[in-house]
């Protein structure tokens, strides 16, 4: 029996939730020769002693294989090297620092990290050739996983409401690009609703150009968010930038039509099956929605296009890719 921990951050109150409930699709498809325990810090990642009590902590409850499944890159620095996957979901982080910030994120949750990595995994190709602009890594030992569909979400059938479609969008943080989204919706007879907390200024926002939104700022669980997509009309997506985008698989196996971005990983994940726009230009943003809107046969091409596109991130398939991952670090190390 392989005994795997997964080291998962602690959920915030604001109600992060994507990595755990990926990796609880894993732990779901366990084969009979691999036990996985998960493990959550006693605190949340905030502040330099809580982060320091997490690590120290995860020492005395590591396994056969340690997986760090993202996000608190750190914890895993004074573990074994031999015996360690850790799992790089984006270097957002990076991009939306500078200074001190900038080379403090660098070294403690990549460079130092990666050092003690047996092996990275990354969610899309995308990722893996960005994180290979931060640190100097060995790049066959960087593996890209995609990531898992939860069973949960089915294709649900419900008529267009073309006259005042319902757009969903998953998350509030600053690359989610909810301004512009706000200035290219002006005009179009909509109803805006937003999961994650607002700021005041994206609030004024949302106001200021006539938005009617509904904002969800309370956690959720996993089945009340798909109850989100399956009212929805329009998936929005139209991130500056993105490691992954499972918003845009979630709406391709729901069958709701995506307006996502042409940049960074939202072409791998998407392929043939979204409205592609740029982020940064608002009319481009605004053409994607009225294209979804406005032309009916262009919006059921993309859906059925998701209903295939969605076969490639399969909960199986993918987590065997994992298994196969724990069976080979477990027998070098036999």
């Amino acid at each position: 029996m392989i005994e795997v921990v997964h080291f998962q951050r602690k959920r915030r109150s604001s109600g992060n939730h994507s990595i755990e409930s990926i990796f609880k699709t894993v732990v779901d498809f366990a084969p009979s020769d691999i036990n996985i325990t998960l493990q959550s810090p006693r605190f949340v990642s905030s502040g330099f002693l809580p982060r320091l009590y997490n690590t120290v902590a995860a020492i005395f409850q590591q396994k056969d294989i340690n997986h760090v499944t993202g996000d608190i890159h750190y914890i895993n620095l004074f573990q074994q090297t031999k015996k360690n996957i850790l799992t790089v979901h984006d270097c957002g982080v990076l991009k939306h620092t500078t200074g001190l910030k900038h080379q403090i994120f660098k070294l403690l949750w990549f460079t130092l990290p990666a050092k003690k990595a047996t092996i990275i995994t990354t969610n899309s190709n995308f990722t893996k050739q960005d994180l290979l602009t931060y640190i100097d890594y060995a790049e066959d030992k960087i593996i890209p996983i995609y990531v898992m569909i939860s069973h949960l979400y089915q294709p649900f059938a419900k008529p267009f409401n073309k006259s005042k479609p319902t757009i969903l969008q998953i998350g509030t943080a600053v690359n989610k690009n909810i301004g512009r989204i706000a200035q290219a919706l002006n005009g179009i007879s909509c109803k805006y609703v937003i999961l994650g907390k607002l700021d005041t200024e994206t609030i004024n926002i949302l106001k200021e150009n006539k938005i009617d939104f509904e904002n969800i700022d309370k956690s959720i669980n996993d089945a009340a968010v798909v109850d989100l997509y399956k009212q929805c009309d329009i998936v929005s997506f139209a991130s500056t930038f993105e490691g992954f985008g499972m918003p845009i698989i979630e709406a391709n196996a729901t069958g709701r039509v995506v307006v996502t971005s042409n940049t960074s990983s939202m072409p791998e994940v998407a392929a043939n099956a979204a409205a592609f726009v740029n982020p940064l230009d608002i009319e481009s943003i605004r053409n994607g929605f009225l294209k979804v809107i406005n032309d009916d046969l262009y919006r059921v091409q993309l859906i059925q296009n998701g209903f295939e596109n969605v076969k490639r991130f399969d909960s199986q398939k993918i987590a065997n890719e994992y298994f196969d991952l724990y069976r080979k670090i477990a027998k070098a190390n036999a």
